[in-house]
């Protein structure tokens, strides 16, 4: 068996898009004005925690939980990701030809698992290690680690890492002796080795994989 690890955000499901949506349902529903939805969308738009807000309580002093801000939030991101009909299917086939293949992210645990069960992905994945289980982030090694033993590998014995951050995901796949597809869209660092494949679409990257099995 093969494996493969796939990075969640823009690479499997598009957050992106969604996420200011996200922001507007919430700051809509508790008639939270304009200058929390831009904060919100300014201090939320790489990675969001439970402690954002808690910041967001103090700034702009408002009397919902945290935790409960956060919650609401969870859920409408959740439930606003989508994952491609042919992106499952990408995954299935990958799957059925012996691929094992895992999720590894950066974010908030909960959060992140959210999306998968709700996109349906938590079902095609043998393994899922979230950057909050340990606090530690991509391109640190031992999320990869992490990653492998969920999937039931080793991180020795070879495999594919396939996301669109140039550092994250191709940098911390290279150091942790995979090979690399990249996504192609953020800017490409200069000291940063290219990738083994470059492709502008998750899609591309399976094919990619499934003729590496034939």
């Amino acid at each position: 068996m093969r494996l493969v690890l796939f990075d969640l955000d823009n690479t499997l499901v598009g957050r992106t898009a969604v996420f200011p949506n996200a922001i507007a349902d919430l700051c809509n529903e508790r008639n939270y004005g304009p200058d929390v939805e831009a904060w919100l969308l300014a201090e939320l738009v790489q990675r969001a925690a439970p402690t954002d807000f808690e910041r967001l309580r103090e700034a702009f002093r408002l009397d919902a939980p945290a935790l409960q801000l956060w919650q609401e939030y969870v859920d409408r991101m959740a439930a606003a990701v989508t994952c491609r009909p042919e992106v499952i299917e990408g995954l299935s086939r990958l799957r059925a030809a012996t691929w094992t293949v895992g999720v590894i992210t950066n974010g908030a645990s909960d959060i992140q698992r959210a999306k998968l069960v709700a996109t349906g992905l938590a079902d095609l994945v043998d393994g899922v290690a979230v950057s909050g289980d340990l606090e530690i982030r991509k391109p640190d090694r031992r999320l990869y680690d992490l990653a492998a033993s969920r999937c039931g590998s080793r991180l020795e014995d070879g495999g594919w890492m396939v996301g669109d951050n140039p550092a994250g995901d191709i940098g911390g796949g290279y150091q942790a002796g995979l090979r690399t597809i990249w996504l192609r869209g953020r800017p490409w660092p200069d000291d940063l080795l290219a990738a083994d494949h470059v492709v502008d679409d998750v899609t591309d990257a399976i094919t990619i994989l499934l003729n590496e099995t034939e």
